[in-house]
Parts: structure tokens; sequence; C-alpha cells
């Protein structure tokens, strides 16, 4: 096939960083249009990367251009029907997470992934496709640790990042929404199976702003899965070193413990405060790896006509999850969540 010409939606933070990984390091796709509703991320992809396309309304994309696939990296609450409108209109799509704001859209994508057996879809959960998880996996699945139980996942963004969040707070989801569905589908993926109750709870302890829109800086919650098996989640927006992402998955004969300290590289500083790491400063940067090769997969898979190991019912159970996980913090009671 000759090159998969590309459309992305969306050039922010998160839809530059793809749409650099597509221009530079994926030879076999060419972005040929780009939309933004902000005039300066259009200028971006037609003065860094050449694209000649050029539209501030998504659906004129669609219809006006020639792409092949759909590079969704627009706001949240348009994941779903971008989405649907790609694939009802023959794209391969791939769309950043969340796939769709509540459970009702993303059955409804599930749906029309279902009736184009032929087209491509594929999410943004970039943590199975990071190197030291997709090595994690691997060992599980060789019996290295037995037979896995419990996975205790912990996500908490710098606390530099506290003003902004507070600045977006009146859109946003709640913490266990925004920032926990990632940990959620590593839950499911190591345990292969997925939550069938949840407890949550969780405070205010150095930023009481949160509180304001009935939302938390720090959360904490326990999942029994569908197999008996147990996650545990600990998210928050603190933390004072860094981007702090470790997960330890725990075995009937031993366990895999994912970045305790999520260092920047493998240097050591012995200096004046004593022997000191530093860690990564943001997302980006930790999974920059995992970017690339979720991408490299979106497009392989389209390349060779085989289908993602990643299904949209993956991202469908893990909305279920961190929606239930909301309301049980809300409720302060155990919540059963049905799939």
């Amino acid at each position: 096939m000759d090159k998969i010409r590309v459309g992305i939606a969306g050039l922010g933070r998160m839809g530059a960083m793809h749409a650099q990984n597509i221009f530079h390091q994926i030879p076999e796709a060419e972005i040929t249009a780009a939309c933004s509703i902000v005039p300066a991320e259009l200028e971006y992809a037609r003065d860094a990367l050449g694209v000649k396309q050029i539209f501030s309304d998504y659906d004129e994309m669609l219809e006006k251009s020639d792409v092949d696939a759909v590079v969704i990296v627009t706001a949240t609450a348009l994941h779903a029907q971008h989405a649907i409108k790609a694939l009802q209109k023959g794209k391969h799509v791939f769309v950043e997470k969340p796939m769709g704001v509540d459970v009702a859209e993303c059955l409804e994508i599930e749906r029309i992934v279902n009736e184009h057996p032929d087209q491509v879809f594929m999410m943004g959960f970039m943590r199975r496709y990071d190197p030291s998880y997709v090595y994690a996996k691997r060992k599980i699945m060789e019996g290295c640790i037995g037979r896995p139980y419990l996975v205790k996942a912990t996500g908490i963004d710098p606390i530099s990042s506290v003003p902004k969040v507070l600045e977006m707070e009146k859109y946003s989801s709640g913490l266990f929404v925004a920032m926990g569905v990632h940990d959620v589908d590593l839950i499911h993926w190591f345990l292969e199976s997925r939550a069938s109750t949840v407890f949550a709870t969780g405070g205010n302890y150095g930023f009481p702003e949160f509180g304001e829109y009935n939302d938390i800086e720090v959360g904490c919650a326990l999942y029994e899965l569908e197999n008996g098996t147990m996650g545990m989640l600990h998210t928050g927006r603190t933390a004072v070193h860094g981007y702090h992402i470790e997960t330890e998955i725990v075995g009937t004969e031993g366990s895999i413990r994912i970045s305790p300290v999520p260092q920047k590289n493998l240097a050591m500083i012995y200096g004046k405060d004593g022997v000191t790491q530093e860690c990564v400063a943001e997302f980006r940067e930790r999974f920059q790896a995992a970017f690339l090769a979720e991408m490299v997969e979106f497009f392989d898979c389209i390349k060779t006509g085989r289908k993602p190991g990643l299904k949209a019912a993956d991202g469908t159970s893990s909305t279920r999850v961190v929606l239930a996980t909301k309301e049980s913090f809300l409720k302060k009671q155990l919540v059963t969540i049905a799939h």
C-alpha cells in the first residue's frame, strides 16, 4: 500500500506530540490534513509539518480531505462524536482517551466499530505499550510470579500543575474520572478481569480549593474483580518530586514493581545534598516511548489488516469503572459495577 494519509484533529500538547511522532518516526504514514479551532495550531501544522489541507471545521475535513485515517485529539466531550463520524465515513480511527464521557457514548462507539469490521479502531491507552509494562505482562504470562491476584496502581501528577488544574476545575469530570482510567485499564489488563465492586474515598489536605468544585486532590479506591482478584488505586495531584506513576503486580509466587522511583534516567548525582536521582516531570516525558509505540501499532494494523489487542470494549469497561469510583466516593458507599 502507498503511504497512509492521515488527518489529525486537535494540535494542542497531545495532538502536537502525536503529529511529531507520525511526521518524524512513522515513514509509512503522512499527515495530509489537519483540523483545529485554534489558528496557531493550524499555522503549526502548515509551517512545521507541511500540511496543505487545513480546516477549522472537523466535518469539513472529513468531507473534503482524502485521508485514510483520522487521529482524534480534540476536546474530551467531542471524542465520541468525532470517532463515530470518522468511522461512518470509512476512516480508520485513533482516538485519545477517554473514548466517551459516559457509558452510553462508549457503547455507541462499540456498536459502530462492530458495523465496520474492515476498519481499525484504537484508543490511547498508551501504558499498554510502555516497554516496562509490556515486559511485566510478558513475565506474568510466563508464570514468573505465579497467579497474579493484586494490582496496586499509583498515579500522581506533579504539585506544580495544581494552579493549572484549578483553572480548569469547572470543566473537569473529577479526579477519579480524569486520572484513574489508565490505572483501571492496567488493573483489568494485568488481572485479565473487570472490576465488579468499588469503594472509594479521598480528600483535600493541602488544597481545599478543590472542594469548591466538589472534587478532591487525592483519592484511593479498592476494587474486587469478577475473577476474585483485587485492585488498589491511589491517585492525586500533589507529587512534590515530579510525575509519579508506580504499579505493583502481586502474585502467588512473587511480585513485579514498575517505577517505584519515577527516575528521569539512570544517572545518580553525588553532591552537597547527598546521593540524588532526578524524576520525570510530566506524563509525556515518562511515556514518550509508549506514545510512539501505540501509534506505530495503529498504523501497522492498518497496513497489515489486523486488529489491535486493545478493543473498544476495554474503553467502555474502564469508563464504567471510573464513573462507579466517582459515585462511590460521592455516596461514601460500596458500589456494584454492572458490565
